[in-house]
């Protein structure tokens, strides 16, 4: 994904461009909104000591404001990022689950992005790395409001590359002529080539893992530059290969920390080199928010990230994972920054109560734009909390079901205060290939976060403190539940059809753009 000693060029190359960059004053102000995946919320040092390889995101952290008690909408890719984009929960939205590579559909088309808000208010908006809300005709982030995009469909372990990477089980390389060279592997995709994408044309296809990160890096620069040059505000949003496997990395990794520290401090690198070239053009004319699609993926054992103190402790001792996929705290509890010079504190740590929701309401309302009409919106505006006046977020979060138990995108666990109720609990695949079977609870699970952030022990039904906090859970999970039904909720096309495959050259083997030279 790009190779460490090359961050120094590019930094060189920050202050060129800042030295050409006009001096223009914005009514509307810029947004970058960095999107990690897979990452967990231990993988960030200003939240977890252990942690030493993020000295640019701990550096932001100090300049801007870290929210510990932040989730991502869902515990899984495709939903998490139509939640983000949206506002709105899957339960709304109708993305429950991912995408596939032969997928026909993807975000309902009468769902409104956020970027399709912007560019009706004026901002320039690009779209940089992994996509995965569906590839196939008017489902492309060209038709979804971006006016730029660069990137993969989805994915960049669901196609086979010449630089694999690493990977648990390991995967294969493309196959390079012939069928007689290909291998069959579990879980490896191995006939059709990872494509990479400059707006609707496929320009790399195997993409190039070991380059990927430093493409991503120039492309943002280059249309934070040409947004820049026209005078508009911009919208960049960038969704990171990191810290998804397959690791791309040095080899030997050069970090006492392995494969995953290696991969882990390229991404801080990366963050942190986006940073420089924002404050280029205008130091506190763009606000930056990093997060994370969901928490770390850990049937890959050593190739995952650290959850921190969020441990699922109760589904542990059941057996399987307790964070990607489910919905304990380490499958959604994720990390997250929020950096304007000028505008939000600095060095101040948050614990409101939030989520990746609320990046749609807060950033059309700083936009100076109006929602779309019509539906109802499980995100807030929580621009209060963002600029310091508050520090009250949500009263509760719904958490959907990602994968680990109970239907895709049925909501059966929440959280209300500082308690979190679970109707069905179940855990992922671990790293030691135990999965936890599902469960449902009636009455529910509960557990105090306050007292019990591990998720070890629930209330004793027969407490004071369960019976007093029952019936507010009862009712808000009601009422979550009624909101949703009498909602303008649509639906989305799961078909498939290998058709939809994006293929560069359906004459050579993979798909490959060029047959490769011997």
């Amino acid at each position: 994904m790009g190779k460490p000693s090359s961050w120094a060029v590019l930094v060189l190359a920050v202050v060129l461009l800042g030295l050409s960059a006009p001096c223009v004053a914005h009514r509307q102000p810029n947004f970058i909104v960095i999107l990690a995946d897979d990452v967990g919320w231990g993988d960030l040092g200003a939240n977890w000591a252990e942690t030493k390889e993020t000295p640019c995101l701990d550096e932001l952290a100090a300049e801007g404001t870290r929210f510990v008690d932040f989730h991502s909408a869902a515990s899984t890719c495709s939903p998490s990022r139509a939640s983000l984009l949206t506002g709105r929960l899957g339960a709304r939205n109708g993305v429950t689950h991912n995408f596939a590579v032969t997928s026909v559909g993807g975000l309902p088309l009468n769902e409104t992005t956020l970027a399709e808000v912007l560019q009706q208010a004026g901002y320039s908006t690009g779209a940089i790395g992994k996509w995965h809300l569906g590839h196939h005709g008017r489902h492309h982030p060209n038709f979804r409001g971006f006016d730029y995009f660069f990137g993969i469909p989805y994915s960049h372990d669901m196609g086979c590359t010449d630089t694999p990477g690493y990977n648990l089980p390991p995967c294969p390389p493309c196959p390079q002529r012939g069928t007689a060279t290909r291998v069959a592997r579990k879980d490896c995709y191995t006939e059709v080539a990872l494509p990479l994408l400059e707006n609707t044309t496929i320009i790399q296809q195997p993409a190039n893992l070991s380059s990927l990160a430093m493409h991503y890096a120039q492309q943002a620069a280059g249309f934070i530059q040409r947004a820049s040059d026209s005078g508009r505000p911009f919208f960049l949003y960038l969704a990171l290969a990191h810290m998804h496997v397959p690791l791309e990395v040095p080899s030997p990794p050069p970090s006492a920390s392995g494969i995953y520290g290696a991969a882990l401090s390229e991404m801080d690198s990366l963050v942190g080199w986006i940073k420089q070239v924002a404050d280029s053009h205008g130091k506190g004319s763009t606000l930056l928010w990093f997060t994370g699609d969901n928490g770390p993926w850990e049937q890959k054992c050593e190739l995952a990230g650290r959850v921190g103190p969020f441990v699922g402790a109760w589904q542990r001792q059941r057996g399987g994972s307790s964070a990607k996929q489910t919905t304990w705290e380490g499958g959604h509890r994720v990390p997250a920054l929020v950096y304007w010079p000028g505008h939000i504190p600095a060095n101040r740590t948050s614990s409101a109560l939030l989520s990746t929701l609320d990046i749609f309401p807060t950033l059309v309302a700083l936009a100076g734009a109006s929602l779309p009409p019509n539906r109802r919106f499980d995100g807030l505006d929580v621009s209060p909390v963002l600029f310091g006046w508050s520090d009250v977020g949500h009263k509760g979060l719904l958490h959907p079901n990602s994968g680990a138990a109970g239907k895709y995108g049925e909501i059966e666990a929440l959280r209300l205060a500082q308690y979190k109720a679970f109707y069905t609990t179940g855990g992922a695949m671990a790293c030691d290939g135990s999965t936890g079977p599902a469960e449902h609870h009636q009455p529910p699970l509960i557990f105090n976060l306050e007292r019990d952030i591990q998720e070890q022990e629930p209330l004793d039904v027969a407490s004071g403190e369960y019976q007093a906090v029952l019936p507010a859970i009862s009712r808000a999970y009601a009422q979550a539940l009624e909101d949703i039904i009498t909602d303008n909720i649509t639906t989305a096309d799961y078909s498939k059809d290998p058709a939809v495959t994006p293929c560069c050259s359906t004459q050579h083997v993979a798909c490959r753009c060029q047959v490769p030279r011997s």
